[in-house]
């Protein structure tokens, strides 16, 4: 049995929940290991479709034990109303979720800080955040004054809640903020305390059983290699880690137990948010992507960014998640495309560059080299297997596979459990 993560290879949004959900057929656990409800993963079941912010995608399949790990930082109210949604839906959580209690919890100042100190920033300096809380209560873990779930169940919690939040309205003021009313706020804090307490628990010894059992383990990140906090286009990123090696430090597991890393990556790119992004199309071609590919964020519900298909991106998150497999997403949203565009390198400054540079200057420098690839202009949304593919489809999936170093392993051509294939060449 395989101990599978699963992590996004560019800027996020690409489609990672969908994935998750065909893979947990055969998955006894899905882990959460990293982010917030800043993500939000789409699931389409028949005519059912779940947006899931928090939890595991593995909690849509009733045979399948799902982990909020300690790397998350978890906004109790937007977890109680997603979980009330997922009940009133009939799925069983009972016995099938369990929230880690040393992941941090994200508060209304949490929230309001953000807002607040994104809304202070000058146009061209703002990162794009989703307003969620999520940096700002990573500040607190590091600044080791954060809560954490654990703290739900002692006897002084609220009262440790109204102490920070009184604290943090200062903080607030002082960005030029609107104080919250510390009451309201505690008040919406215990009923979603109150509901979320009997999922909280040490959940490294329940996972590390896992292991011992030699289950079928996937790791679920959020966001994408490109938004990691070490690796991504800084300052224009999440606060975590969101590749591979964010998974044993957020999960409890350790590295030795993980044997394979799935990577995401759509046939084209998208970009939610500020920071560079070298493939953006600002044309129709732009424009016809993102109205195929339904591209507007499933969190935020912005217009994503569009682009040519970035091989340098897919190159360097591979080397830096060790990528054993792509998954390849939305393959039919070019089948109207007469000529295809893939970025092979960049040019900067007179410069031939291979890789991602670290400087965001520099890259905003940077412009793609691109190599024209003839399209199929025939629909594969009714494709079911790897023969049924236009040729042109089929010498396109081949291209990337052959200019990344890395196999096409899955293969989607449309939002639906049934469009995806798992392909055996």
């Amino acid at each position: 049995m395989s101990k599978t993560v699963l992590i996004g290879s560019q800027w996020g949004d690409e489609g990672k929940g969908k994935i998750i959900d065909v893979l947990t057929a055969n998955a006894d656990w899905v882990v959460r290991y990293q982010g917030g409800n800043n993500a939000g993963h789409t699931v389409e079941i028949g005519d059912q479709k779940y947006v899931l912010h928090l939890t595991p995608s593995g909690i849509l399949r009733e045979s399948c034990k799902c982990v909020i790990g300690n790397g998350l930082v978890v906004d109790l109210i937007g977890l109680m109303s997603e979980l009330t949604e997922l009940t009133e839906r009939g799925i069983k959580l009972e016995g099938r979720l369990f929230i880690s209690d040393r992941a941090h919890i994200v508060l209304h100042y949490h929230k309001a800080i953000d807002g607040t100190k994104e809304g202070n920033l000058e146009k061209g300096k703002k990162i794009g955040t989703t307003k969620r809380g999520i940096g700002p209560c990573y500040m607190d873990k590091a600044d080791r004054i954060g809560l954490r779930m654990g703290d739900i169940l002692e006897a002084d919690f609220l009262d440790r809640v109204r102490e920070m939040a009184i604290s943090k309205n200062g903080v607030i003021e002082a960005m030029g903020g609107e104080a919250l009313n510390v009451d309201e706020m505690v008040a919406e804090i215990a009923e979603a305390a109150d509901y979320l307490k009997p999922f909280i628990c040490d959940t490294i010894p329940i996972l590390h059983k896992a292991v011992k059992d030699d289950d079928e383990i996937l790791f679920e990140g959020a966001q994408g290699v490109m938004l990691d906090v070490d690796f991504g286009t800084y300052p224009f990123v999440t606060s975590s880690s969101t590749g591979a090696g964010g998974a044993p430090a957020g999960s409890g597991v350790p590295p030795n137990a993980i044997d394979r890393v799935v990577g995401i990556v759509k046939a084209y790119t998208t970009r939610v948010g500020e920071g560079p992004f070298p493939t953006e199309l600002f044309d129709d071609m732009g424009a016809h992507i993102a109205q195929v590919g339904h591209e507007f964020g499933a969190t935020t519900g912005r217009p994503r960014r569009c682009g040519w298909f970035d091989a340098v991106v897919a190159k360097y998150s591979a080397m830096v998640g060790g990528i054993n497999e792509w998954a390849l997403m939305k393959l039919d949203v070019l089948d109207a495309v007469e000529t295809i565009k893939v970025c092979v390198a960049y040019e900067c400054d007179g410069e031939r560059l291979d890789s991602v540079p670290a400087s965001i200057s520099k890259l905003q420098r940077c412009k793609p080299v691109y190599e024209d690839f003839k399209g199929w202009n025939t629909p594969t949304t009714d494709c079911t297997c790897w023969d049924e593919l236009p040729e042109q489809a089929k010498k396109y999936v081949e291209y990337i596979e052959a200019i990344t170093g890395v196999k096409v392993a899955i293969l989607s051509v449309g939002p639906k459990r049934a469009s995806t294939m798992l392909l055996d060449r």
